[in-house]
């Protein structure tokens, strides 16, 4: 009969010990398989752990002399035995490297190609194999078929298929399997834990942790993480404050959870007070800062990053492009732009994606669409980033050609996919045609129709005056309307002051969110329209007894790498008067034109003169003035405001376009207007 060749390496010496087996009943080829070990280093490192197997057939031991060299000669055997080719160990050792990068490199075919070439198999092949086919969803079957073909599964084997369970989200299974499991060791105790943690199954992973015989810094960070995750920030503190090792994973959970709940203040304790910070850690904090509207703070702690010598990585690049995309700090975002080209990031998806979506978000949409045709590789998200630039700056038809160049590419668009169609078709006025897509989202692509689909039909529906069909939609909805919905019907009410479904919009928004400035503002806007002065005080009154703070308006805009902010009626900026005269210049420039001050934009009740001279002191106004002081002639200036642009605004800036020669974009909540000319491309439909 065949014999398999077990090598036990031990120190240096790869051959210090060898012993020969029976061939189990899972080798039927007249090849023999030679199971290298090396006690001393894991998985990653070609060896195995020196635990065996219940399943190991018994052994009969063959212990060579100290003196035996690397060859092994067929005159060690029996002479009955069947004669064996001299095994070449740093071929299998060669093999196994080969087939981990393929792993590695996500070619598993390829991987498998090699495994299947080799006669000579050690524990390690096996385990990569099954390895790779851990990493591939729904491979759970494969996984077990390989399992049960190792010749002599080890720990690190089960440990795999554990894993396996778990990533296929089939807890139950592999808890079974777990306590199954002929021998424990401390890494399946914590796949166990991380995997019923990650699934948010806390209460599991908890008994698990309690019970594991010997716990290290893994276990206490799979557990502290998990909390985190799930919300539960006092219990991850609680355990975080006894844990005896504290890994950089757990420290860097912790700012995490902390940012998560806005305590900034404490994570940025816990950020200066860690003894090792690595990548991740930085990221974490970066990403609070923006997540909790602290995006200068977030950039600048990037700044540092980068100085301090930490190559970003794609999720660094995200926090930090979104953190420009929020401050419309266009130059930073080129900056960055400049260190994705200078790093191996400049061919990966996700940085260029973030690229895409800070041009399109600073007013660069002819950038951001430069650079989407120049990725070699697009996901999902890529189309997503490129169609919302599009209807972000009302450019309808733009974004619905690539939507279906999209589809005729093979690409499945998704829900984000869909609100950013919605959105053009809103922003264009294409109402029948968002219908036709509303109604096909569900029925042609299978994408259910969520909250911010409803919020952009309602949208759609309102500004086209169409506000009965809208409220309609609202009672037909599936699900509770949240404010979002409302507040949308309410701007549109103001829009076609429409007071009567203001009131019921303003209604339903209070009982939802009884403290929404909103909801008072837009209802208070639209009694001003009417000249309803009484029902104005009222509701003012109602604010100041409620305590609702209105949140002010105010525009920026980006100067030499600086950014100046106005809010309306400033008085604090150090160059207020050259601007005021600015304004003045243009004001006798614009009448002359034909500009006529909507006064109905001015929503306090005092004469016409002071109303005139409100409306030319807003926000946005004195930020474009500054612009045409401050920025060369052929740049375009770039302005920003916190709050829709007011119709008064949008007038001006139609008629200043025109006398000053300028290209004039501004940003408002809802989408960019690129002035020109004296002409908007909203087309006055905003």
């Amino acid at each position: 009969m065949g014999f398999r060749i077990k090598v036990t390496t031990m120190n240096q010496n790869p051959l210090a010990s060898l012993k020969i087996f029976p061939l189990s009943k899972h080798q039927t080829s007249s090849f023999a398989t030679y199971t290298i070990q090396n006690p001393h280093a894991n998985l990653n490192r070609e060896a195995i752990p020196t635990n065996v197997s219940p399943r190991s057939p018994q052994k009969t031991h063959l212990v060579p002399s100290n003196n035996m060299t690397q060859e092994i000669k067929t005159s060690h055997f029996s002479k009955q035995s069947t004669p064996f080719a001299q095994p070449d160990l740093s071929h299998v050792i060669y093999s196994n490297k080969v087939i981990t990068n393929y792993i590695r490199a996500g070619d598993f075919d390829s991987a498998l190609k090699v495994f299947e070439n080799m006669t000579v198999r050690t524990t390690v092949t096996w385990n990569s194999i099954l390895a790779g086919y851990s990493k591939k969803p729904g491979k759970m079957k494969e996984a077990c078929e390989l399992f049960d073909r190792i010749p002599e599964p080890d720990t690190v084997s089960y440990n795999i298929v554990l894993a396996c369970y778990l990533q296929n989200t089939d807890l139950d299974t592999a808890r079974v399997f777990f306590d199954k499991m002929p021998v424990k060791d401390t890494a399946s105790w914590n796949t166990m834990i991380s995997g019923f943690a990650q699934n948010g199954k806390m209460g599991e992973a908890r008994k698990l942790f309690l019970a594991m015989p010997k716990k290290n810094s893994v276990s206490w960070s799979a557990v502290i993480s998990g909390y985190v995750e799930c919300g539960d920030l006092d219990s991850a503190v609680e355990l975080f404050e006894v844990a005896p090792e504290k890994s950089v994973v757990a420290w860097t959970a912790m700012i995490t959870g902390y940012m998560k709940f806005g305590k900034i203040g404490l994570a940025e304790k816990m950020f200066q007070e860690m003894p090792v910070k690595n990548l991740v850690t930085w990221n974490a904090m970066v990403a609070g800062y923006v997540e909790n509207d602290c995006s200068e703070d977030g950039l600048k702690l990037f700044r540092k990053m980068v100085g301090v010598g930490i190559r970003p990585n794609p999720s660094s690049l995200s926090s930090a492009l979104l953190g420009c995309s929020n401050l419309s700090a266009l130059h930073l975002g080129k900056q960055i732009h400049q260190l994705v080209l200078k790093s191996p990031l400049y061919r990966d998806t996700t940085a260029g994606t973030s690229l895409i979506s800070m041009y399109c978000k600073c007013g660069g949409l002819e950038d951001g669409m430069r650079l989407f045709h120049e990725i070699p590789k697009k996901d999902v998200v890529t189309w997503n980033a490129m169609i919302s630039g599009y209807a972000q700056h009302g450019a309808g038809e733009r974004a619905l050609h690539l939507f279906n160049k999209m589809r005729d590419e093979g690409m499945k668009p998704d829900w984000i996919t869909f609100v950013a169609v919605l959105l053009a078709c809103n922003h264009a006025g294409l109402v029948d045609l968002g219908l036709q897509y509303f109604d096909s989202m569900v029925r042609d692509y299978g994408v259910e129709a969520k909250p911010d689909h409803y919020t952009c039909m309602v949208d759609l529906l309102g500004r086209a005056g169409r506000l009965v069909q809208a409220v309609d939609l609202i009672k037909k909805m599936t699900f509770k309307p949240h404010a979002a919905i409302f507040g949308t019907l309410l701007g549109a009410c103001r829009i076609h002051k429409n007071l009567e479904l203001a009131e019921y919009a303003a209604k339903s928004l209070l009982d939802i969110d009884s403290a929404s400035a909103a909801a008072y503002v837009q209802l208070a806007n639209v009694y001003a329209a009417k000249s309803r002065w009484d029902h104005v005080a009222r509701i003012r009154r109602l604010m100041k007894e409620n305590n609702v703070v209105k949140m002010p308006g105010y525009s920026w805009i980006e100067v030499k790498n600086v950014v100046h902010e106005f809010r309306s009626g400033d008085r604090v900026h150090p160059e207020l008067a050259f601007i005021h005269e600015k304004l003045k210049e243009l004001e006798k420039k614009m009448k002359l034109a034909g500009y006529v001050p909507d006064l109905e934009f001015a929503l306090h009740d005092v004469g016409e003169e002071q109303k005139e001279q409100l409306l030319l002191w807003h926000s946005e106004k004195l930020a474009i003035a500054f612009g045409l002081i401050k920025v060369p002639l052929g740049n375009p200036i770039r302005v920003f405001k916190n709050l829709r642009v007011c119709g008064d605004c949008h007038r001006a800036i139609k008629y200043i376009s025109a006398i000053e020669r300028r290209e004039i974009i501004v940003r408002d909540t809802t989408r960019f207007h690129h002035f020109k000319g004296g002409v908007c491309t909203c087309g006055d439909y905003w």
